[in-house]
Formats: structure tokens, C-alpha cells, sequence
């Protein structure tokens, strides 16, 4: 993860760092082998960095924390699921462009 500011959420830590978190986040399902995940990664990052403070920001690598993306019914990636006050507000699967996930983001 390029940005400091994302965090790496895992089936040990999701529900603490995300359910329980009092601001809004953003969770980047992935997996290193696929391709628009890598090209989504910096759109990921730039959002991590602005909204630092605002909006929690995280990564979850599908191959190493299969639980928590089974109990999202995570069927294909990149999905992009925001979560407030412990609930899904929204989910995005596939390509999208950062006006697209700040929109969602600022809705949530």
C-alpha cells in the first residue's frame, strides 16, 4: 500500500477497525494478482490521503482473509463496500473513477 494513510482491515481486525469505527469508511476489497485492482490502488490512495482525519480508509486481501470477505458475499474484485455507524451504506464492484467514490463516500 503506497499511502499511509490506508489501512490493512483482516478478518482479525474488521470488526473493530471498521464496525466499531465512529467516521465513515471505505473498504477496498483486492487481491496483488488482479489487474483492476492494481489500477483502482491509486485512486484508493489519493482518497486515503485527502480525506485523512474524515473518512477511515482500508484494504481487505481477499486471499488472506477469506472469512470476511465470504461474509460480505464478496463474488468479484475490486469491490468497494462504505460502511457508517457499523452499517453498508454502499458498494461499488468493479472499475469506477474517484468523482464516483467521493460522491458515495460524501453521501454516506
Amino acid at each position: 500500500m503506497a499511502s499511509a494513510n490506508v489501512i490493512e482491515f483482516t478478518d482479525a481486525n474488521f470488526d473493530t477497525e471498521v464496525l466499531a469505527s465512529p467516521t465513515p469508511v471505505l473498504v477496498d476489497f483486492w487481491a496483488p494478482w488482479c489487474g483492476p485492482c492494481r489500477m483502482i490502488a491509486p485512486l484508493i490512495d489519493e482518497i486515503a490521503d485527502e480525506k485523512a482525519g474524515v473518512v477511515k480508509v482500508g484494504k481487505v486481501n481477499v486471499d488472506d482473509n477469506p472469512q470476511i470477505a465470504a461474509k460480505f458475499r464478496i463474488q468479484a474484485i475490486p469491490t468497494i463496500l462504505i460502511f457508517k455507524n457499523g452499517e453498508k451504506k454502499d458498494q461499488i464492484t468493479g472499475l469506477t473513477s474517484k468523482g464516483d467514490l467521493v460522491a458515495k463516500l460524501d453521501a454516506a
